[in-house]
């Protein structure tokens, strides 16, 4: 992108462009000497120098292709991925009046509105409405239930992804004041980050908020195989005859039980002693329990020793067992590149599984970092809730830093399972002298009169000797917004106590609380 070099008072001579690099003056400093005096700074200027011998390397992100120079462009902030939590963020800082410079390989807010959170629920809001139809016999009279997957493909490409185009988020942002880049950036070095053949230089830092990747086991066969990461799942436009899962967690579980609900065989197959591995194992007994009653089939503590496919589709090969299915989903989690960033270079590890960071979400000098490539859980509401704690940073606004401890997250199958803070196994092994109150939703008012669809259970962790709840989990209808009332008491420290003594609304879910509190002992 060859620019013509234009100084404050006219042309810049070869003895000033010299004496500016022995000097060694930074990128930005020459930026502001190419610029002219009042004016914009280089970027907005073209340039093309020529004849110039000066090493290549003399600066990063300064060199000669073909005798011109090539230099980055001065910004106040750039943002390495779009997801939610960068374009929030870069969002704020535009607003504030910063130049910032966001970049998206993919599509401009990431992996939730595309391929994640939204459309995805609108596949279980169907399944749901499909199960609930199913349960009107024995409760209101009778029932006929014709799956079809065409309006739920119909409504993901019309309403939720406009058939995966960005353009609505890109002018979004755009209207805010940022600029958008589409590519891969990486960094290059302190304060450096280049996309393609473009590079910038961000004045006052630089965010990492490129997200993760679907994380594929190293199984024999599979590399090459044509498999569905949640991508492809949610992209389909028909249920398949028959599915084969790997991995028993949050995204595996929701996307068995819809493809299941719309007529589709579906087995599941987890690694771990147990489905939801990372929940309570009383949640785990609830859901496993649900999904067998609907007909899926689950292989638990399961390694796959092998994957083929042909015309008539994958063959998983359990060792002692050979599921067949026409599909196969590989969700066995997701997983960071930090190689691929180039954090390196701004003296960060590049081998570690995400970047850490302080309250503030400082990674390093000048350099922050937001949302699932910080390993503090891999969903949207971390990533907006640490954006604007960044945006202050880097605005040089007071305010709180980041805490984790009531971090709440949501399993979206049918019962849903909440979850905020500790689990109880979590909450022994930090040496906390723990007491767990348990009750049963379908003993509870609520859970009776709703019958059908019942299933459910509240569980919650209490640290015994400072008498607060450290962690909480919410099974049943609607166990995600049950879920808030826990989150409050987690998150604000809140009494056991006090909370045994306030008034919870007869008859409601959320009631099965306070029997919970009851039962801590």
């Amino acid at each position: 992108m060859a620019r013509e070099i234009v100084g404050n008072a006219g042309e810049v001579d070869d003895a000033t462009w010299q004496r500016a690099l022995d000097a060694g003056w930074t990128d930005t400093e020459l930026a502001e000497l190419f610029a002219p005096r009042g004016g914009e700074p280089v970027h907005q200027q073209p340039y093309a120098r020529t004849n110039l011998d000066i090493p290549a390397a003399r600066g990063l992100g300064s060199g000669l292709t073909g005798g011109s120079v090539t230099m980055a462009e001065p910004t106040d902030v750039v943002v390495i991925g779009m997801g939610p939590g960068g374009e929030a963020l870069a969002g704020q800082l535009a607003e504030a009046g910063l130049s910032v410079v966001g970049i998206e390989e993919k599509l401009l807010g990431g992996e939730c509105p595309y391929w994640g959170c939204v459309p995805t629920k609108m596949m279980i809001r169907a399944g749901d409405l499909l199960a609930e139809a199913r349960r009107v016999p024995g409760m209101a009279g009778g029932s006929s239930v014709h799956p079809d997957w065409s309006p739920v493909a119909r409504r993901i490409r019309e309403e939720a992804t406009d058939d995966w185009n960005d353009q609505v988020a890109v002018d979004r942002f755009v209207g805010k004041g940022g600029r958008f880049v589409r590519g891969h950036g990486r960094l290059v070095g302190p304060g450096r980050v280049a996309v393609d053949e473009e590079e910038f230089q961000a004045r006052r830092g630089i965010v990492i908020a490129a997200g993760t990747e679907p994380a594929v086991p190293p199984i024999p066969g599979l590399a090459d195989l044509p498999y569905w990461t949640n991508r492809e799942a949610v992209e389909t436009t028909e249920a398949p005859e028959s599915l084969c899962v790997i991995g028993g967690g949050a995204v595996g579980l929701e996307l068995a039980q819809v493809f299941a609900r719309f007529g589709t065989q579906v087995t599941v197959v987890e690694v771990a002693d147990r489905l939801l591995p990372m929940e309570e194992p009383e949640a785990s007994e609830v859901v496993t329990r649900v999904l067998a009653e609907e007909g899926l089939t689950t292989r638990i503590g399961a390694r796959v020793e092998r994957v083929d496919h042909d015309d008539a589709g994958f063959a998983v090969d359990l060792g002692h067992e050979l599921v067949r299915a026409q599909r196969l989903l590989v969700a066995t989690g997701r997983r960071a590149d930090l190689h691929r960033l180039g954090v390196e270079t701004v003296g960060l590890d590049p081998n570690a599984r995400f970047i850490h960071t302080d309250e503030h979400l400082r990674a390093a000098p000048g350099v922050w970092a937001i949302g699932d490539i910080t390993g503090k859980g891999e969903f949207t509401h971390v990533a907006t809730y640490q954006a604007p704690i960044a945006a202050r940073d880097i605005l040089g606004r007071p305010g709180p830093g980041a805490e984790y401890h009531a971090l709440p997250r949501v399993t979206f199958t049918d019962p849903e399972v909440g979850a905020v803070g500790l689990t109880e196994a979590q909450a022994r092994e930090r040496g906390i002298r723990v007491r767990v109150g348990l009750t049963q939703v379908p003993s509870s008012a609520r859970g009776w009169v709703h019958k059908a669809g019942n299933h459910g259970v509240i569980k919650l962790v209490e640290d015994a000797d400072a008498g607060v709840l450290d962690g909480a989990t919410s099974v049943g209808p609607w166990g995600g917004e049950v879920l808030s009332a826990l989150v409050v008491a987690v998150h604000a420290r809140v009494p056991t106590d006090r909370l045994r003594h306030m008034m919870y609304a007869y008859p409601t879910f959320h009631r099965a609380i306070e029997d919970a509190l009851h039962h801590l002992g």
